[in-house]
């Protein structure tokens, strides 16, 4: 009996138009993808919306170093963005921007009621101010010394060494990341949403199964710190919507950008003629569902319904929160070769081979997943080489070649195929779950099982032998029908893969129910090779264009960009630097700290002394990564009290930051505790 029919709208997380997709942003998009894929096979009415998140400062200042409008920045990234996405198989039913006059409309609209109904207030603050640019500096366009423990190049809102956050105007020596000047402070006047008066019903909503379980404890621990209101005005110049009846004041992009949500919908509507608000209406009875990792949580899980119940309008279904993609056990990075764009990509290998990985190894958990290059290999190859389209191409020639490409009338074991075809119950709860990973191990499961089937069968040798002709068709037909069903199963993760299946067995495409019946006294078409093995020098080329990109980017550039520029700190005299006592230090243990996102902590031995250093490192390196290798360290160093510990010292790196980030290494036959001059 098929499932009643359900209403579905469903959006992923909006990409910034300010840089290409890469293979994390992927992860997400083609989560969202199969699952939208397998409603629509279900015969459900899913639709599938998103856009490019298109204002903030950020997007201001490209525009400006590349000497275009913000627009035409818009414009080039958001082509880029659909592109990457089509040739990936993701299939949006609209994908817009969050620079349209329909977000404009309802970010103006749910501005309004809020203000009506007494959510939005004003007062005048003091903020950051960079004197050469002539704008109002965001709190991630500073940087200076944390106030509480005194590291150095450090954002305007939190300290990635001792996790403490702040206001940019606590900083100790700040300078604008635009330009390398000291900021000066100004008064203005900003607009605050009230989010603590929506407190008592996220603190219900949130427990109402729209989230997963294990975020309800990070959401605590905000209310734990109390509400606050929530500043969503920013000061001119900025690239975004003015607020109505305000002169020079704009919409905070984290107002407007999950509004997109909306204004991609009813652009839809106003083309296809849906009717919006039986998605978006406060009563609607339709199924809202929001793909997005964990890193946006805060945004979706409390300003987003509070928004949405201020304003009269529906609170989503449920929110889906997802991990971030490591590469070979490490976050991508530039360094090593694995910050992977979805062009470069593109270049060398099949998308539908990523799809198939992730689906593998997603789900439905807000847990991390990791893309093991060799694992990779092994796992195409393996799954869908070695099992999947083996199982065709071992009985489609003899059915073309011995029989017109006719099946037989009937199946020889059809226990065996109603077994396949019962599958399709448990396989439809795992995808509905998000439990990808479970999905794709029944249907390999079930790829075994028929080609132990064709082994014990033997077809090859009852071709050679006379008299055998029927069973020979009947076996084939047999296996060619279990291939079909893992087909049907496979399809909301390779679709065009499986488009290919389709054509092969010249049928109307699939849904899901399909499998319930088998082909048979039907006319096939001549197989042709529906995927290709994957080798090793694929995925070593794609590291090596990876890395040659990355040396182009940094050639080409100004070396003068303030984007790309740190400013230099304030001179010191020989006699201040002669008192740096720099010294080789040996990591015996490398470990993580609880509770911090960014740091390590370091055992070093000094040639006999022991120290322990807390470092913000773990952005570029895994502790096991480091045990046993020589580094240098400030040796002379006040220790510093820290929420995890003592840091007896502080060891030296260079590089950008985050995932590019070197430790200074000494010759390997220094000793430990020798001076570096």
């Amino acid at each position: 009996m098929a499932p009643p029919k359900r209403t579905i709208l469903v959006t992923s997380a909006l990409p910034y138009a300010n840089g290409s997709i890469h293979l994390g942003h992927l992860v997400e998009y083609i989560q969202t993808d199969i699952w939208v894929r397998f409603q629509k096979m279900r015969g459900h009415d899913c639709l599938y919306v998103c856009a490019d998140d298109a204002h903030g400062t950020p997007i201001m200042v490209r525009a400006q170093d590349e000497g275009i409008s913000p627009e035409a920045l818009v414009e080039r990234f958001g082509a880029e963005h659909r592109s990457d996405f089509a040739e990936f198989g993701i299939a949006f039913d609209n994908y817009y921007t969050t620079h349209s006059p329909e977000n404009r409309h309802f970010a103006n609209l749910i501005y309004q009621r809020l203000k009506n109904a007494g959510h939005i207030t004003s007062r005048v603050i003091e903020q950051a101010f960079d004197p050469e640019k002539q704008l109002f500096l965001p709190d991630r366009f500073i940087k200076g010394e944390c106030p509480r423990c005194g590291s150095p190049d450090q954002y305007g809102d939190s300290c990635e060494v001792c996790g403490a956050t702040y206001s940019p105007t606590d900083l100790k020596n700040p300078v604008s990341v635009l330009s390398g000047a000291k900021p000066i402070y100004k008064e203005s006047e900003h607009y605050f949403f009230k989010l603590q008066d929506f407190e008592q019903m996220l603190r219900t909503w949130i427990r109402g199964g729209h989230l997963q379980v294990e975020v309800i404890n990070k959401l605590d621990e905000w209310f734990a710190q109390g509400l606050r209101e929530w500043d969503i005005s920013r000061d001119a110049p900025y690239f975004g919507f003015e607020i109505p009846d305000t002169k020079n004041k704009y919409f905070y992009v984290w107002l407007d950008a999950p509004i997109g949500y909306m204004a991609s919908f009813k652009h839809l509507c106003e083309r296809t003629g849906l009717d919006f608000d039986a998605y978006w209406g406060e009563h609607s009875a339709a199924e809202l569902y929001h793909f997005i990792g964990k890193d946006i949580l805060y945004f979706h899980a409390l300003f987003w319904p509070a928004m949405l119940t201020g304003a009269n309008f529906r609170k989503p279904t449920a929110i889906f929160i997802h991990g971030f993609l490591t590469v070979n056990g490490q976050k991508m990075s530039k360094s090593r070769g694995t910050f992977i764009t979805a062009r470069t990509y593109l270049k060398h290998l099949n998308p539908e081979y990523l799809r198939y990985y992730f689906a593998a190894k997603l789900n439905s958990r807000v847990e991390d997943l990791d893309l093991n290059l060799d694992d990779f290999v092994a796992r195409v190859n393996s799954d869908l080489i070695g099992k999947l389209v083996n199982i065709a191409s071992r009985c489609a020639g003899f059915i073309n070649q011995r029989f017109a490409g006719r099946l037989a009338e009937a199946l020889p074991e059809p226990a065996l195929y109603q077994r396949f075809a019962n599958a399709r119950h448990v396989i439809a709860e795992h995808y509905e779950a998000r439990e990808y990973g479970r999905a794709i191990r029944e249907v390999m499961t079930l790829a075994d099982e028929a080609n132990q089937y064709i082994n014990d069968r033997q077809p090859w040798v009852l071709a050679k032998q006379s008299g055998k002709d029927h069973d020979l068709q009947a076996i084939c037909t047999q296996g060619l029908n279990l291939f079909r069903a893992l087909a049907i199963y496979l399809k909301p993760v390779l679709p065009r893969t499986v488009a290919g299946a389709e054509a092969f067995l010249d049928v109307e495409p699939f849904f899901w129910d399909a499998s319930a019946t088998p082909l048979l006294t039907h006319t096939i078409k001549p197989f042709e090779h529906l995927l290709t093995r994957v080798e090793h020098t694929a995925v070593e080329a794609l590291l090596t264009d990876t890395k040659e990109e990355l040396t182009t980017m940094k050639n080409t550039s100004s070396s003068a960009s303030p984007l790309s520029a740190d400013p230099i700190a304030a001179e010191i005299n020989y006699d201040e630097f002669a008192k740096v006592d720099l010294r080789v230090a040996r990591i015996t243990k490398a470990e993580h700290v609880d509770g911090a996102d960014k740091l390590l902590r370091l055992t070093l031995d000094l040639g006999g002394e022991m120290r322990t250093v807390f470092a913000g490192i773990k952005s570029a390196y895994a502790p096991e990564d480091l045990e046993g290798r020589l580094t240098v360290m400030v040796a002379n160093l006040a220790p510093r009290k820290m929420r995890f510990g003592v840091s007896e010292g502080m060891v030296l790196a260079a590089g950008p930051g985050g995932q590019d980030l070197w430790l200074l290494a000494p010759d390997e036959g220094a000793p430990p505790g020798s001076r570096v001059k």
